[in-house]
């Protein structure tokens, strides 16, 4: 094999290679999903198929507290064609940076791991199309941006077949913010 088409060779696999949680071990800012996913957030974002096509979009009421290494999200969705949900999550950080969770509609336990301003969740959601329920894969991936925005990319997967996306964006609310709604 000649030399160029070793390089060709090398470029390509190791444009095969996946990113990692470590891979944004130095990035900023630092996501502490306690200090994050704590209080009142909102989220709106969609579903694409794997045509790429949008087929739902949604918004996301979200309110969380901890007590200690507990977590308690609750996830109030309402879709665009007008159907609504809840989600509770148990968030239990296990170790530095390492989380597990559990929800009603989650198979198993979630988990997840955080370096620097990303968060790796992933987990099997039992979701419901028409009358027939399916065992889909998340592969949830979260970025912190500042203060108040992260943003989330879920890839969705069954039995290894790509099914489609989820795109959302968090919005944590100041203090300020959260007593006005209040008062």
């Amino acid at each position: 094999m000649n030399s160029n088409k070793l390089l060709m060779l090398v470029g390509l696999l190791s444009g095969c290679t996946t990113a990692t949680i470590s891979d944004y071990k130095n990035e900023s800012p630092k996501l502490v999903l306690e200090d994050y996913l704590n209080g009142d957030l909102e989220a709106q974002g969609f579903f694409q198929d794997r045509s790429g096509l949008i087929v739902k979009r949604f918004k996301v009421k979200m309110h969380a507290v901890w007590e200690k290494n507990i977590g308690t999200l609750t996830e109030d969705f309402e879709y665009s064609d007008g159907t609504k949900s809840q989600r509770i999550w148990k968030l239990k950080k296990v170790k530095e940076n390492s989380y597990t969770g559990t929800a009603e509609d989650v198979i198993g336990e979630a988990s997840g791991e955080i370096a620097g301003n990303a968060f790796r969740w992933n987990y099997t959601l039992e979701l419901s199309v028409g009358t027939k329920k399916y065992h889909v894969n998340f592969d949830d991936w979260m970025y912190l941006m500042d203060d108040s925005i992260m943003l989330n990319k879920s890839k969705m997967s069954k039995f290894g077949i790509y099914l489609g996306e989820v795109t959302l964006v968090f919005i944590k609310k100041n203090k300020s913010d959260q007593s006005k709604s209040r008062g």
